[in-house]
């Protein structure tokens, strides 16, 4: 087939998304599949395959004076890429990009204009899923635990801090989690600690605004980082993940040796079919298609928290699902060609 890998975009997980198309890139190619690599922000001109890669992950997230380099730019580009000759007698397009425009329902949205199939969840459940909190919403609704949670909006005239902190204490409590309402891996995400939200707190909330115009305050849930794989209507193998020091950020997950993880994980047999019983329901009632990553924290009284459901989750050599798929006894290029013979099917 011709396949296009959509790689890097305009988000704040561009590294980590050309950082998983390095590795899908090779899988398409051992499979027989004649593959472009097309990083959108590069308008219509067709830029070289080695100069898109030669970005890696670095410890620690884009700065934000890049990143607004790059959307000062990128929308008419992002347009002009997808209509032209670059995408003409296009199979499939391969979705390689994470965050922003990737897993938020535009890129999907161009795509189908154009009239270009592609891998991953649809338009509607990509954008429900990438929302924090209108998902958290849905999934209380499905009676899926989820921690609590407050909402600040930009534009709201209650942005008082002293007014947000009594607000944490009357509901959420301290420690509580920072974090953008629209964004992965854990960029602009803070852990405000009791004895210094004063000083904390303020400085969170304007780090997460500056990725947002929502950010999402939740309880924070001591216990163990579960991760649970839906790949077409099956629970892969869950994945534990288990930091070393601190806790699982931007620099844990893309770093080396920083993390250990565990599959399948080490836990009793009832939480495992809650756990996969809570993935596929989160995965369904989302409307989420062809593969989705479901992150848990269980907690010290064996109690599932769903944190979120990610719906383009990533595919570097440290990623979780590929870990959970091995587990299974796929490889990554079956895993890569499975989710093609999904994709399909959902056009």
């Amino acid at each position: 087939m011709n396949i296009i890998l959509i790689t890097g975009g305009p988000s704040a997980e561009r590294e980590v998304s050309i950082a998983s198309s390095k590795s899908i890139v090779k899988a398409l190619r051992d499979l027989g599949h004649d593959v472009k690599v097309v990083d959108p922000i590069n308008g219509d001109e067709m830029v070289s395959e080695e100069e898109i890669f030669k970005t890696g992950v670095k410890k620690e997230s884009p700065s934000l004076e890049l990143l607004d380099e790059i959307h000062e730019s990128s929308n008419k580009k992002i347009l002009d890429c997808i209509n032209s000759e670059i995408f003409d007698n296009t199979d499939l397009a391969f979705l390689g990009v994470h965050g922003k425009f990737g897993e938020d329902g535009k890129l999907q949205t161009i795509l189908e204009l154009r009239g270009i199939k592609y891998t991953g969840s649809n338009v509607f459940s990509s954008a429900l899923a990438m929302d924090k909190d209108i998902s958290k919403i849905i999934l209380t609704s499905a009676g899926i635990k989820t921690p609590d949670w407050i909402i600040l909006n930009r534009n709201s005239s209650k942005l008082d801090l002293s007014a947000i902190s009594e607000s944490i204490l009357n509901s959420i409590g301290y420690p509580c989690v920072v974090k953008p309402n629209d964004e992965g891996s854990t960029v602009g995400l803070s852990i405000v600690q009791p004895d210094v939200e004063d000083v904390q707190l303020g400085k969170s909330i304007e780090l997460a605004f500056s990725y947002s115009d929502k950010v999402l305050v939740e309880k924070f849930i001591k216990g163990r980082e579960l991760t649970v794989p839906v790949i077409g209507d099956e629970a892969y193998p869950i994945v534990e993940i288990r930091p070393k020091g601190g806790f699982y950020d931007y620099e844990h997950k893309y770093t080396k040796g920083m993390t250990e993880y565990f599959c399948p994980a080490d836990i009793p047999q009832e939480i495992e079919k809650k756990a996969k019983e809570d993935a596929l329901l989160a995965h369904r009632i989302l409307g989420c298609s062809v593969y989705s990553r479901i992150d848990f924290i269980l907690d010290e009284k064996n109690e599932l928290h769903c944190l979120e459901v990610n719906t383009l989750p990533g595919m570097t050599e440290t990623s979780l699902v590929p870990k959970s798929a091995a587990a299974k006894g796929m490889s990554f290029n079956q895993l890569i060609e499975r989710l093609i013979e999904l994709s399909l099917q959902k056009f």
